[in-house]
Formats: C-alpha cells, sequence, structure tokens
C-alpha cells in the first residue's frame, strides 16, 4: 500500500491551514507591504526544496513554496477584506485604511 498521496496531501492540507492564519496576520500588523515576506519564503522553500534528496519532502516543501506565493495576492485581497469591514482592522493603522477607502469612492 502507497500512502504517500495520502502524506502530502495531508501536510498540504495542514499547510494551507497555517497560511490563512499568517496572512491575516501579517495584514493586521503591517498591510500589503509584507508581501515581500510571503515572497522571500516561497523562494527559500522553492530553492531548498530541489536540494532534498526525499520526493516526498521536497513535494512538501514545494507546495509550502507555491502557498506563500498563493499568500502574496491573498494579503493583498485581505485588505480589501478590511476595508470592506469584513475582518477587524489595526486601529494603530485607521488613518491608513480611512484614506484607502477615499481612494475607492
Amino acid at each position: 500500500m502507497n500512502l504517500n498521496g495520502i502524506i502530502v496531501g495531508a501536510a498540504v492540507f495542514l499547510i494551507i491551514g497555517i497560511c490563512h492564519p499568517v496572512v491575516i496576520k501579517l495584514e493586521y500588523y503591517w498591510g500589503k507591504k509584507s508581501w515581500w515576506l510571503l515572497a522571500l519564503a516561497g523562494v527559500i522553500c522553492s530553492v531548498w526544496s530541489m536540494f532534498v534528496e526525499s520526493l516526498i519532502i521536497s513535494t512538501i516543501i514545494g507546495a509550502a513554496a507555491f502557498s506563500c506565493f498563493w499568500g502574496i495576492h491573498e494579503v493583498i485581497t485581505q485588505e480589501k477584506r478590511v476595508l470592506r469591514g469584513w475582518f477587524p482592522e489595526n486601529p494603530k493603522r485607521h488613518e491608513y485604511y480611512e484614506q484607502r477607502r477615499k481612494e475607492m469612492k
């Protein structure tokens, strides 16, 4: 019986589950300008996955890399969700959000 697919699937499910709150926190504290952190993590994981000999581990690290790359899009979209009131805004960044709301009108 081959469990490789189940192992990779479970790991990817866990990675996506971890990335969702990470994106929310990144936008909350640093805004969409935090995209470069996700880009850096994605590049590091991409390179790392090429040097790992285990196919399963390499696949999981590669999935983490592309989850980080997808997170770049999500952190930008998260700001829009905050502006719509779907997620709480950081009170320390209230003036920034108000300026963005004025620009959207």
